[in-house]
């Protein structure tokens, strides 16, 4: 409402159309959207999820059953909703996997927030409590965590294939998991004697075409690009790479200038003075012994012409990334002065070549000698194949870096949650008064994760979770759900890990989020000046909903 009775009047403190939520209501109302949230992803986690197909108002198609994407093309309307989605976005962005996880987790703490609010339990102590509990479970997070030598590969594959388990391309999984880790061990640096792992040193490619099987690694760059002469070699091997921050041609001066040419031998006399200017750069390129000429910026068609007839290979308008990846890969200085070229500017490769793939022309620059940038060229037999096969790529690569970078995982299936919920509830028979009704509701949310693997296998859940807690009771402490047999077993004999960076980002955001959805109790909404008349903003006109059947309640 926007009147607000104070000392017996009424006064206008919002503006008219202004709604406002207090209270309970308010709690409730935020609570129930992100519990929408939660329901709608819930049946993509673990390697028995489904899949979502999301139409946008275009029409366009995206199958995935990636977290992070299925609630990126959502159109999400409820504020606190979009909340959980951001929660998605940064959990991608932090640690690269786990988005499904972070969101069915922040659902469960609110899911069992809402039952102690509803006894009277404030929001606050629910948060203290909500908050001690975060602190104590990753504690014995890192206790659980196993570490990780970089040099077995074995390890490395087995958790990469966990990441790639729930994904499409699951049945390549061991052809892509050995691709993976030697891209990400090949850019791998050492920086003040730790081992630093910068995936955006990867770069990936995609072409529909083959099958996923023709995936590849290459040493080197693959470049969207073709050669910019005809006459120009397609294939140059024993590549010596010049990079050029430079326009090959002449250059406009920056102020207004007229010149005044009366008869034909000027007019000649100046053309010829602008191409020996231009054979002029070409020629100190080519002395520097360089056969492969690789430009940021533009090349003057008389340049192209030159450097066709010495027979070397030029490509321009080169991204300012794929140069700097082009540098790291091949060692090449990136020259911004062709004045002041030396033959130490030369990067190498073992070839240069235009390919031909599908209906588009790619240059590859590989056999690199010791490259701190690679390629992956992503094939499949349809586009929604190739995206889909490059979001599962992308979270491969970021748990292998996260391995390397912290080298810790702890098993897979389940296992920290129940072991961490048993440690949860044992911790909250220690605190007195209402924070150990909080705590005790965070540990039972925690078990949401191994309930859902039980469910989407098609198994009791409640069984499989009894189960699992009796394994623990017991001393299996890495037991987790076995979705085959649905009986527990140890996640370290099933070989399946995922990093402790993972979890740790999970469980603390999801308890963040949680928190502060639950500290919110008055919801103050402007009224819309968007939409069209007689409808929803950006819905249709007559007031069909734009967003999810039954976000219309929240």
């Amino acid at each position: 409402m926007s009147l607000v009775n104070i000392g017996g009047q009424q006064v206008l403190l919002l503006r008219e159309g202004t709604e406002r939520t207090q209270g309970r209501n308010a709690q409730q109302n935020n609570i129930a959207a992100a519990k929408v949230i939660a329901e709608a992803i819930r049946s993509a986690l673990g390697p028995k999820g489904l899949d979502k197909m999301l139409v946008d108002s275009f029409g366009d198609v995206v199958i995935t059953n990636d977290g992070a994407t299925i609630l990126k093309e959502m159109e999400i309307q409820h504020p606190a909703a979009k909340f959980v989605v951001e929660l998605a976005k940064v959990q991608d962005d932090e640690v690269g996997d786990g988005t499904t996880t972070v969101v069915i987790i922040a659902g469960e703490l609110l899911k069992q927030a809402e039952e102690l609010l509803s006894q009277d339990v404030h929001a606050s102590i629910i948060v203290d409590g909500y908050r001690k509990a975060t602190s104590h479970a990753l504690d014995h997070l890192d206790k659980m965590a196993i570490k990780v030598d970089i040099t077995d590969r074995s390890m490395l594959k087995e958790s990469v294939r966990t990441s790639m388990g729930s994904k499409v391309i699951a049945g390549h999984s061991e052809y892509l998991a050995n691709l993976v880790i030697d891209a990400a061990l090949q850019v791998t640096v050492d920086e003040d004697n730790k081992k630093v792992c910068d995936i955006d040193n990867v770069k990936v490619e995609k072409k529909k075409g083959e099958s996923i099987k023709e995936t590849e690694l290459i040493k080197g760059i693959i470049l969207d690009k073709s050669v910019v002469h005809s006459g120009m070699p397609k294939k140059i091997e024993n590549a010596r790479i010049m990079l050029i921050d430079a326009a090959i041609e002449v250059t406009k001066t920056e102020f207004d200038a007229k010149i005044n040419i009366t008869s034909p031998d000027q007019m000649k006399s100046f053309l010829d003075q602008e191409q020996q200017m231009i054979e002029d750069m070409v020629d100190k390129i080519i002395a520097t012994g360089a056969n492969v000429i690789l430009s940021q910026k533009g090349i003057d068609d008389l340049a192209q012409h030159f450097l066709a007839k010495k027979g070397v290979i030029a490509v321009r308008r080169i991204k300012k990334s794929d140069m700097e990846k082009l540098s790291m890969a091949t060692g090449a200085k990136l020259v911004t002065r062709i004045e002041g070229v030396d033959k130490s500017d030369l990067g190498q490769a073992g070839v240069v070549e235009e390919r031909k793939i599908g209906d588009d022309d790619f240059i590859f620059v590989e056999g690199c000698p010791n490259p701190k940038s690679v390629s992956i060229l992503i094939r499949g037999g349809s586009d929604l194949i190739v995206d889909e096969a490059e979001r599962s790529i992308h979270d491969a690569l970021c748990v292998i870096r996260n391995i390397i970078q912290d080298g810790l995982v702890v098993p897979g299936g389940g296992a920290p949650e129940i072991y961490l919920s048993r440690k949860l509830k044992v911790y909250a028979n220690t605190l007195a008064g209402r924070e150990q009704l909080a705590v005790e509701k965070f540990a039972e949310a925690l078990e949401i994760i191994p309930r859902t693997l039980a469910e989407n296998a098609g198994l009791d859940p409640i069984d499989a979770l009894v189960a699992l807690r009796a394994a623990h009771d017991k001393g299996s402490d890495t037991a987790g759900v076995n979705l085959e047999t649905g009986k527990p077993t140890d996640m370290v004999k099933l070989k399946i890990f995922e990093p402790v960076s993972v979890a740790r980002q999970a469980i603390s955001s999801a308890s963040e989020a949680a928190q502060m959805i639950l500290r919110i109790d008055d919801i103050i909404a402007a009224k819309s000046t968007g939409g069209m008349p007689g409808g929803m903003p950006g819905g249709m006109p007559g007031g069909m909903p734009g967003g999810m059947p039954g976000m219309d309640d929240f």
